[in-house]
């Protein structure tokens, strides 16, 4: 132990990502054919769009600190892109933009759990969850799920795992690792779940596919709120974060 460093970084464990991507890079650096399941990244080089875009950028001078939720411009062309893609109307003072989402989900622990609080987690589950949700001062509660279930938790299991410390349940869909995605019914059997429990309880969701997202909320939402519409709920985007 470095005692140096303070006791909440020496209980941290090392990054299990990290740790497979630098074991990947010995082993092909030995000349063994490796395909390396660790760091999430592409088999393309970034776009050359994207490339454009970034070096126009420099010559514009956006070189300065950036506005903390993110530029006025950015979040107005998310805000078309949700109308355009998703038939979605939210203003710009509803967007925040991050740089990515680990950052997203180690704000919203440190703003949200006190030392103690419960935090869910459907495994498997992408393994710097565990580690954020420690950071905080929360307890990371494993559920474990199988193949037999398509890795996701049952209401059952969820409802069990509930206890008066339970502050938060976090999942991805489509999950990462396992490319699992709930569908609409089985997001409303959680919410109904977590409704027959006296804890209130937050579901947090790192999602690439918004309509996933939306159909948790809407299921949480009680069902005389929901129009034949939910993502145009006024309640639901009071609720949602």
């Amino acid at each position: 132990m470095n005692h140096l460093l303070s006791d909440r970084i020496n209980n941290l464990s090392t990054s299990q990502t990290l740790a497979m991507a630098a074991l990947a890079r010995e082993l092909k650096a030995q000349g063994k054919d490796i395909i390396s399941l660790s760091l999430g990244e592409p088999d393309f080089n970034t776009p050359d769009f994207v490339k454009a875009a970034a070096k126009k950028a420099i010559d514009e001078n956006y070189s300065t600190y950036s506005p903390v939720e993110g530029y006025l411009e950015l979040k107005e062309a998310i805000c078309r892109k949700f109308k355009r893609d998703n038939n979605l109307d939210y203003k710009p003072n509803n967007i925040v933009v991050s740089t990515g989402a680990k950052q997203s989900l180690y704000n919203i622990a440190q703003v949200m759990l006190n030392d103690g609080d419960e935090v869910i987690l459907p495994a498997p589950y992408w393994v710097s969850y565990y580690e954020i949700i420690k950071m905080a001062g929360g307890i990371p509660i494993e559920v474990p799920t199988s193949v037999e279930s398509d890795f996701k938790i049952t209401p059952d299991q969820l409802e069990k795992a509930i206890t008066p410390k339970t502050k938060m349940i976090w999942y991805s869909s489509p999950c990462n690792p396992s490319g699992s995605v709930y569908n609409r019914d089985e997001l409303t059997a959680l919410a109904k779940s977590s409704k027959n429990t006296r804890t209130s309880l937050s579901f947090l969701t790192k999602s690439t596919n918004i309509s996933t997202f939306l159909e948790l909320f809407a299921a949480l939402l009680p069902f005389q709120e929901c129009s034949k519409e939910p993502s145009r709920s006024t309640a639901l985007q009071k609720r949602s974060l």
